[in-house]
């Protein structure tokens, strides 16, 4: 039986979510309109401003770990225990999450591309429009760009959904296989810890680097631990909570705005210290959710609420961003296209992927899931909505 707490959003846990998705979406108009050749360079520090332009891959990664989370948790909460998992329910709710959009979304990436139109044509000499729609489809169109090149932008953003489904995949499995045995918890600490050890044997193929399968997995196997610590721990003294976001913080901070100093120092280790970080933000938030649930909100998290409302719409922008993002970057070049006055232009790309994403979950996502609540599943509920990065 679910609790209804269990339930609950959690609202620290939406902030984080909603800042990783501005995060991407300002990763990809920065690639096409640069803040720092514009007004704002000499004004603001090069290193802030690099963080917040170009720092998109570290946020999903964020995502893994929150997905991790997540999922460990509302399955705890479901089924009471990993090693009890229904592993057809299970697939039942991520696929009645997850695929309606992604179909949608893949049905007209593949009408733009056959119209011709720009920014959504392959181009890539071993592509073709088939094999690329059911690498989409089939959970491994990561693995095709590694094979084939880049995919164009509105293709690309799916690698991080394929590394999720196949967690999905994996994840009922392993946990009735190794549940009710002593093995699941050092399994998924020898998958977090393996970042290091692989991006340190890739080095033929700069895609594969970034998106390769394994890397993703031991991010999302960071925020099943972490979802497993605070069962182990739901409450903890005030001065632990403390800790734990000044750490979480502190080593955000470092990956998202001292990332060279950090890689000359750890090398691939600095993503452990990404991965780890996000885990203790998350749960930072879990705890501080339980010592003030039932309070009223207080001033700070009022005016934060834009930037939740973000995260709770994260998987619709996410998939849909990049149709808003082409817009506003086509608009900004007949305009003209001064590097200068690139900042305004991206108060229109964020309210046009939020409205975007509004639209999709208000005639796509939530009318699937009241239908499939009312047959007795609510496949949304259940997982708090989290983004497949």
């Amino acid at each position: 039986m679910t609790s209804a707490s269990a339930m609950t959003r959690d609202p620290g846990i939406d902030l984080l979510r909603g800042l990783s998705i501005v995060l991407v979406v300002m990763h990809h108009t920065a690639l096409r309109i640069p803040l720092d050749k514009g007004v704002l360079s000499g004004r603001l520090p090069d290193w802030f401003l690099y963080g917040i332009q170009y720092d998109g891959f570290e946020s999903v990664f964020l995502f893994f770990v929150i997905s991790g989370f997540l999922i460990t948790s509302n399955s705890l909460a479901r089924w009471g225990a990993l090693a009890t998992i229904d592993a057809k329910a299970f697939w039942r709710r991520r696929a009645a999450r997850i695929v309606p959009c992604l179909l949608l979304l893949v049905a007209v990436l593949c009408g733009l591309a056959l119209a011709g139109v720009p920014h959504y044509t392959l181009e890539q000499p071993g592509q073709t429009l088939p094999r690329a729609a059911f690498a989409a489809i089939g959970l491994h169109i990561n693995v095709y760009e590694a094979n084939t090149g880049y995919l164009p932008a509105g293709w690309d953003v799916l690698w991080s959904l394929s590394i999720e489904e196949v967690f999905y995949l994996a994840f009922p499995v392993v946990c009735l296989v190794l549940g009710r045995t002593r093995l699941l918890v050092p399994a998924l600490l020898a998958l977090a810890l393996s970042i290091p050890l692989v991006r340190s044997h890739i080095h033929h193929d700069e895609i594969w680097a970034e998106k390769n399968t394994l890397q993703g997995m031991a991010a999302i196997a960071t925020g099943v631990l972490a979802a497993l610590l605070v069962r182990r721990w739901p409450r903890v003294p005030r001065s632990t909570l403390r800790w734990t976001t000044a750490l979480g913080v502190v080593g955000l901070l470092a990956v998202y705005f001292a990332g060279t100093p950090l890689w000359h120092a750890l090398h691939y280790g600095y993503m452990l210290v990404l991965t780890f970080s996000a885990a203790a933000l998350v749960v930072a938030s879990h705890w501080r959710a339980v010592e003030h649930a039932g309070a009223p909100a207080r001033a700070g998290a009022k005016a934060l609420a834009w930037l939740r409302s973000f995260g709770r719409l994260s998987y619709e922008i996410y998939l849909t961003h990049m149709f808003v993002v082409w817009a506003v970057v086509d608009a900004f070049k007949a305009a003209g296209g001064d590097p200068r006055l690139g900042v305004a232009w991206y108060a229109p790309v964020l309210a046009g992927a939020w409205a975007l994403g509004w639209l999709v979950a208000r005639f796509v996502s939530q009318p699937l899931e009241r239908r499939f609540t009312r047959r007795g599943t609510s496949p949304s509920t259940a997982f708090g909505k989290e983004l497949p990065a």
